[in-house]
């Protein structure tokens, strides 16, 4: 974590550091099962793997190293001076001095939609996005806590564990596309043993897309979980911060209300960056299973531990 003035979060710095460990885990055995998969039906390995693996790894280098304009570019938004917003670049100058880390460049995406999100791979290379939205819809204290939660996530650098983690399932993805496309219909690896080449690939077609299944379930559920406990760590270090968890409530409350009156297209072109965003960009589901598949906790958890804070602070 980042030497600020934000509550450390150690319950947070373990599950990103066991989140990763059961990726790598799960992505090794996942190497592994390919392997004696194609070694079985006589299926070269090597350069399937190394492939998928460098271009991966290219795919995630590009994330997490210009993050910043890829996020800008997706969301529309453009940065602003200090002239440009004034208020805006006040309560981000207060909250880095209070927090005791360099401000990250400032961007207003033009969109009704109430949301916020920060992104880059460090405290230097980092950018705040805030829509016009939300600060139509938000007093200044309110924004406050929301612009704290989103700065939270920079100091802790969770951002970057969420962007190398998903280096996994990109090559995992890669695996699989690589054996269906460059080997099972391209390559020569089943002719030997079958003269039908269609045929000789279907039984390893079946078998890889079993394994990629299980793969992508158990990191899409690894990751899901780690997203929804770093909103909560955001929640907390923002509150902590500025001493002043009812005004972060209160914007909660007032983002996820607002949610149901975007049109259902704009949420839709906003989801690629759901995982990053102060709040989900959808109208509110409480079925257990958008539960499980959630990027944030509910609102009800998220109010619950604001409460919580305020009462440990006396301020109830």
């Amino acid at each position: 974590m980042v030497r600020t003035r934000y509550a450390p979060d150690r319950g947070l710095q373990a599950r990103m550091g066991l989140t990763m460990f059961l990726l790598g885990l799960v992505f090794v055995a996942f190497v592994v099962a390919l392997v004696f998969i194609l070694a079985a039906f006589k299926v070269g390995a090597g350069a399937i793997i190394f492939f998928a693996v460098l271009l991966g790894g290219g795919l995630t280098f590009g994330s997490l190293f210009w993050s910043d304009k890829i996020a800008l570019r997706a969301s529309g938004a453009q940065e602003v001076t200090p002239e440009e917003a004034p208020k805006l670049h006040g309560i981000v100058d207060r909250l880095c001095a209070l927090a005791d880390m360099p401000k990250p460049r400032v961007a207003i995406a033009p969109t009704d939609m109430p949301n916020a999100f920060a992104t880059g791979r460090n405290s230097k290379n980092a950018v705040l996005v805030v829509t016009t939205g939300l600060m139509r819809r938000l007093d200044d204290k309110e924004l406050e806590g929301v612009i704290a939660h989103e700065m939270s996530h920079v100091a802790h650098k969770d951002v970057v564990v969420m962007t190398v983690a998903s280096f996994l399932g990109i090559v995992a993805g890669l695996l699989v596309r690589f054996a269906f496309y460059g080997e099972l219909f391209g390559g020569g690896g089943g002719r030997g043993n079958n003269n039908n080449n269609n045929g000789g690939a279907l039984p390893i077609l079946l078998i890889v897309m079993a394994v990629s299944v299980v793969v992508y379930a158990i990191s899409f559920l690894l990751i899901r979980l780690l997203s929804r406990y770093r909103e909560l760590a955001a929640d907390r270090a923002g509150a902590l911060l500025t001493g002043q968890p009812s005004a972060l409530a209160s914007a909660l409350t007032k983002v996820s209300g607002a949610m149901s009156a975007i049109p259902t297209k704009d949420l839709r072109e906003a989801q690629p960056l759901n995982a990053f965003y102060f709040a989900p960009a959808f109208k509110a589901d409480t079925t257990t299973l958008s539960t499980v598949f959630s990027t944030h906790p509910s609102l009800e958890r998220r109010l619950q531990q604001l409460s919580e804070i305020s009462a440990q602070l006396g301020k109830q």
